[in-house]
């Protein structure tokens, strides 16, 4: 029996399974023929679950129990703004779970997003084998380039909960570009636009020989098909309601009609000019008469509706661009991904802003299983090798005082990735200090997402300026955060492994698995046996030559009072000259001799980022370009001393020692920035003559930074 390890493209609409062997993908059909299949459940009257395109037909007739769009909901907590605005659009019961997470109600049961994740791997898997005629239990799952580490980890949740082992998270523009390049022998520097059913990215790739390299990615999780979808049902629903006076939107099955005949309408338009949109008796009014919806809508009006919406994108690609340090006019080719990018509007919108035609001959729909296929061959395989040096979409961050994060990893930077840091404490002979791992791009705490927090303890303690702490955080190539803490003048170590959470606890997952609802799918398996069509074969030669510690969730508005600094475990940024092993007491304290440097520092540059031009301006499609808010180098200019940079090699995780204890809820561990960490932001602090002048400084500023006139901080002051 042959090594068999497929690739699986799970997508929001759609998904695509299919396999690499000998250099050769093959795309498997489903048992209709169709090489990709819908990502819709249907729950039964009988609990029977039924996945795909006859789950599908089900949206109409049965919408409260079909669900659809699951993956724009994975790995996100309730109260986010994604979810209310899938609560206003979608005909199933979106409810709240344990720990601010989602679930999906249907037919008095209580699903998580990884378990409708798991019932889709579970038909893909059915697919797989039925066609290969062998067990295909591992698999390379493609995500979104800019899901963070939560909804990774749901999606490997979804397939372990399918009985799937999950060789690698690839992303998607990372798995096309493999598609695209792979044992070609090019040399090219390409992007690629992956607009999904729910999502969109943009990578920036250098691609040589068999070697893969992204520079740079962004996205948007929540722009996509879905999204265009939603404009022609907005233009339907109001223009029926201007007529007949009944809100479609305020009925199930209705709303449901209104939903197929907008995603009929729009693939109509990839391939017409102009399309009839048809609802016959699509609400019965008032006077028990049926009413009706006909109406053409052609390609100028569709694309006046996508206008802001495809302005959000090339925002998207101006930052990605801008990281990479490359202008549009410099990249080799543009790969499509992604079925809505069979449209005119936006092929014709992609061929403005980047000013070159895009690549036509990579299937949008396909490629992205293809290079995921390929990519886990090379993982089994010694006979075929490509090598991906991937980078991290989101900022690791670590909480500082004033409800405000301090980056440690940038975004974009590869992994796997080593930085440390050093620290001391806050106050003078403090036992432990603690430190709260964020992500995201956010100064503020409560718009980045929580990782997990780390505590250390048992070092030596001293004057907060006489101790020295070295913190390391790691990222492996699997998302996994380390971190390590060193006493430098014992070298007492201690260690442990933030692991992320998928909003399931082991408890939860366990049950799960025990109750086996994965199993309840009912497969094509036998249907594709008998019938079907063979694999569609896509020799890899021939391709186009133009081509743990649980993560709380975070808090409500009225809960960020907790999160102010905890001045028992605070720590400050400690530069090597700030340390010296052999202060005494006479010695200045490290805050009055930070007050005394403070008249003669100078504002640091900002880091040279290589890039000479200007992207270019997004095309102009009826619509106001404005120009992308540029955080990443206000935030990256500045400097610290005492950090090195090294690649992880091999980022063994350490058992955690007993010193290092799981934070408790009320464990604040925001850290106090010194005038190093705000150098740049170019503050006459002579004209400060007071405490009180400190509320005079701008928000965005931290305002605990230290004493003016040399003095120790009264609780008072704190106060302020």
């Amino acid at each position: 029996m042959a090594n068999i390890a497929v690739g699986i493209d799970l997508g929001t609409s759609n998904s695509c399974v299919a396999v690499s062997q000998r250099r050769r993908v093959d795309v498997l059909p489903n048992a209709f023929g169709e090489s990709t299949t819908a990502s819709v459940v249907n729950i039964g009257e009988d609990g029977a679950i039924t996945v795909g395109n006859a789950a599908k037909a089900n949206i109409i007739h049965d919408p409260m129990n079909t669900i659809y769009s699951s993956k724009r909901l994975i790995g996100r907590y309730f109260f986010s703004d994604e979810v209310k605005k899938a609560q206003a659009v979608c005909s199933y019961e979106i409810v709240e779970g344990g720990g601010n997470s989602v679930r999906i109600k249907v037919r008095d049961e209580v699903f998580s997003l990884p378990e409708i994740g798991a019932m889709i791997l579970r038909e893909l898997k059915s697919i797989a084998e039925s066609r290969l005629g062998q067990p295909a239990a591992r698999a390379v799952l493609t995500v979104p380039a800019y899901f963070n580490d939560n909804q990774r980890q749901a999606t490997k949740d979804a397939a372990r909960i399918a009985g799937m082992e999950v060789l690698r998270i690839l992303n998607e523009p990372t798995a096309a570009a493999l598609a695209y390049g792979f044992g070609r022998g090019l040399n090219q520097r390409v992007a690629v636009y992956d607009l999904g059913g729910g999502t969109f990215d943009i990578s920036v790739l250098e691609i040589g020989e068999d070697v893969f390299e992204v520079l740079a990615t962004a996205g948007d999780t929540f722009l996509g098909g879905d999204d265009f979808d939603d404009r022609v049902i907005d233009l339907l629903a109001d223009e029926f309601m201007q007529r007949e006076g009944i809100n479609l939107r305020n009925d199930a099955f209705a709303l449901e009609k209104l939903k197929v005949a907008a995603e009929d309408a729009k693939k109509a338009l990839s391939i017409e000019s102009e399309v009839d949109i048809r609802i016959p008796d699509v609400i019965v009014g008032p006077d028990g008469t049926p009413r009706s919806i006909e109406r053409k809508l052609a390609t100028p009006e569709f694309g006046a509706l996508l206008t802001d919406l495809l302005q959000r994108s090339f925002k998207v690609c101006d930052e990605a661009l801008q990281q990479a340090g490359v202008v549009a006019s410099e990249l080799d080719g543009v790969i499509l991904v992604g079925g809505p990018t069979r449209l005119p509007v936006i092929r014709q919108a992609v061929r403005e802003y980047f000013q070159q035609e895009p690549l036509a001959d990579v299937d949008p729909d396909e490629v992205v299983a293809m290079g995921a296929a390929i990519h886990a061959e090379s993982l089994i395989s010694e006979d075929t090798e490509s090598f991906l040096l991937d980078v991290t979409p989101l900022s690791l961050q670590i909480g500082v005082a004033g409800g405000l994060t301090e980056p440690v990893i940038e975004r974009n930077t590869p992994v796997p990735i080593e930085q440390t840091r050093t620290f001391t404490t806050f106050k003078d002979h403090q036992e432990s200090v603690a430190i709260r791992v964020y992500q995201g791009e956010s100064r503020e705490i409560s718009e980045n997402e929580l990782l997990g927090q780390f505590e250390f303890t048992g070092f030596q303690t001293g004057r907060r300026d006489e101790v020295g702490i070295d913190v390391t955080f790691a990222i492996d190539t699997d998302g996994i955060v380390s971190v390590t803490a060193k006493d430098r003048r014992t070298e007492r170590e201690a260690s442990t492994r933030i692991t992320l959470s998928s909003g399931l606890s082991d408890s939860e997952m366990s049950h799960i698995l025990e109750r086996g609802v994965a199993d309840r799918v009912e497969t094509s398996r036998d249907a594709a046996t008998s019938a079907g069509p063979a694999p569609t074969e896509v020799p890899i030669a021939a391709a186009p030559a133009a081509m743990n510690a649980a993560a709380p969730a975070p808090p409500e508005e009225e809960e960020l009072d907790d999160l102010l600094p905890d001045p028992d475990l605070e720590m400050v940024p400690l530069s090597d000259e700030d340390l010296d092993l052999e202060t005494s007491d006479d010695d200045a304290s490290y805050f009055e001799r930070k007050e005394m440097d403070l008249a003669t520092s100078a504002p640091l540059d900002s880091p040279d980022f290589g890039a000479s031009e200007a992207p270019l301006d997004p095309p102009d499609i009826g619509g106001a370009s404005e120009a992308p808010a540029d955080t990443s180098q206000a935030e990256t200019a500045i400097a610290y001393e005492g950090m090195t940079t090294a690649p992880d090699e091999s980022a063994p995780a350490a058992a955690a020692p007993p010193e290092v204890a799981a934070a408790s809820d009320d464990a604040d561990i925001d850290l106090l920035l010194d005038e190093d960490m705000i150098a740049g932001a170019e503050l006459d602090f002579d004209d400060l003559e007071s405490v009180e002048d400190l509320t005079k400084l701008p928000s965005d500023e931290p305002e605990e930074l230290f004493e003016l006139d040399g003095r120790e901080l009264s609780d008072e002051d704190e106060e302020i």
